[in-house]
């Protein structure tokens, strides 16, 4: 029996990823378990796994529309129907949601969305009471989708907590670009090892963030050139930006704390550095160790808690990439916006707090310390540098400058914090916008 108990096999064409998109997204609202997780192709989700390469990516695109609207498609079903759907699993929301999304959000004809939804439904045990009730309503937001949408506002894709938060550390109305910015899909940046402009012009892309190299076109990334030869890999231009602030660490002793998954080890050791990964992940540090091992670069891994964990000798610099709630990158992982609570932020501030302050005492006199969160959430960023200068001796923050980060004047604070925004423009012109929200500060020790 399959995970949403239907009861026939999927013998219709497209059927299967519809499927496979609703009882993932059931997954995700319900059982909070994260995307990435559930799209593993080795490990996830079984249904998810057994499609065709194609299905693949047609389920992927469904559930990023579901997951990036939903304040809008919850807000259309509530216009639509009299009362709520009296079932606690959720499945005829999944189902309704999945067809809504490709219906408004995606180039998929009504018809085939519809009759896909209400097959859907009747071989579903839970939802077959109600194929009538789901055919209903998708033929009425077929009929009347202009209506239905008119006034939808895309702050109804962000919980109320997490605006307030970006209203009450940014002002309204950039709290309301950060959610527009939500709305789409981030660009493919790449880190180069060598010249970047010469990949740019390989690779028919666009120099962002400071040296990055972000990608016009999307596809399959392994059979791009250079990809096989390591020349390169994936990571966002503003996650390239917190390694560059340590300067030239050629030859240095330099630790890359919570490393995975590996983007700023590469940079490190791509610049020379004898470098220190460490992760709490074994699993995560399989992987990073797979990457240098294709990019021809060597660093020394240790799987530890850095709770519990601490060097033999002390560092010439340190990037502490601390764990955080990860609402900086929610273009890229639509499903944070529902996953994180404010607690979450709550919980990680101690541990980055704890880390902060154990980290300073692993580096050398004269030595800095990068701390960087992907959090727009300023409990993970400025409150946490700010109160650690103010209670700990022996240090002095390190401000940066818009010439080590490519020109990004608008994100750089005014107190000399690194600060990127979804909204923020991603190269010096401004021909490039979007970068995945980070905060970095640079800490000497005295």
């Amino acid at each position: 029996m399959n995970s949403d108990d239907t009861v026939d096999r999927d013998d219709v064409p497209g059927l299967a990823a519809r499927r496979a998109a609703a009882d993932i997204l059931g997954n995700v609202m319900y059982k909070r378990r994260p995307l990435d997780g559930e799209l593993e192709p080795v490990s996830g989700h079984p249904g998810f796994r057994a499609l065709a390469v194609n299905d693949r990516a047609l389920a992927r695109a469904i559930l990023g529309a579901c997951l990036r609207h939903r304040g809008e498609l919850q807000q259309i079903l509530e216009r639509v129907l009299d009362r709520r759907i009296p079932e606690k699993t959720g499945r005829v929301v999944d189902i309704l949601h999945v067809a809504m999304a490709q219906m408004l959000y995606m180039d998929v004809p009504d018809r085939a969305a519809v009759s896909l939804a209400v097959e859907h439904a009747g071989r579903d045990r839970r939802a077959k009471p109600y194929k009538g009730l789901v055919n209903g309503v998708l033929r009425r937001l077929g009929r009347e989708k202009d209506e239905l949408t008119a006034d939808l506002d895309v702050l109804l894709n962000t919980p109320d907590w997490l605006f307030d938060s970006w209203v009450s550390a940014y002002g309204s109305a950039v709290a309301g670009e950060i959610c527009k910015a939500h709305q789409n899909e981030a660009a493919l940046d790449l880190s180069v090892k060598g010249d970047a402009e010469k990949w740019a012009t390989t690779l028919g892309g666009e120099i962002v963030g400071a040296q990055s190299v972000r990608l016009t076109k999307k596809g399959a990334v392994e059979a791009l050139e250079g990809f096989s030869t390591g020349d390169w890999w994936v990571q966002d231009a503003a996650a390239a930006l917190p390694a560059r602030l340590l300067g030239d660490v050629s030859g240095k002793r330099v630790a890359d704390l919570c490393a995975a998954p590996g983007g700023k080890t590469a940079q490190l050791a791509a610049a020379g550095a004898d470098v220190t990964a460490v992760d709490i992940s074994k699993s995560r540090l399989k992987r990073v160790s797979e990457n240098l091992e294709r990019m021809q670069l060597t660093a020394t891994i240790v799987a530890s808690d850095l709770r519990e964990w601490a060097p033999e000798d002390s560092f010439d610099a340190i990037l502490l990439d601390a764990p955080c709630s990860a609402t900086g990158t929610i273009r890229r992982h639509p499903d944070v916006t529902w996953l994180k609570q404010l607690y979450d932020v709550e919980t990680l501030s101690k541990i980055q707090a704890d880390l902060l302050r154990r980290a300073i005492t692993w580096l050398k006199p004269g030595g800095q310390l990068v701390y960087c969160t992907c959090s727009l959430e300023r409990a993970e960023g400025e409150a946490q540098i700010e109160a650690f200068l103010n209670e700990v001796k022996g240090v002095e923050l390190v401000p940066v400058t818009a010439s080590e980060i490519g020109g990004l004047n608008a994100s750089i604070t005014k107190e000399g914090f690194l600060r990127t925004l979804p909204c923020h423009p991603a190269n010096e012109t401004g021909s490039q916008v979007g970068l995945d929200g980070f905060f970095a500060a640079r800490i000497k020790r005295l």
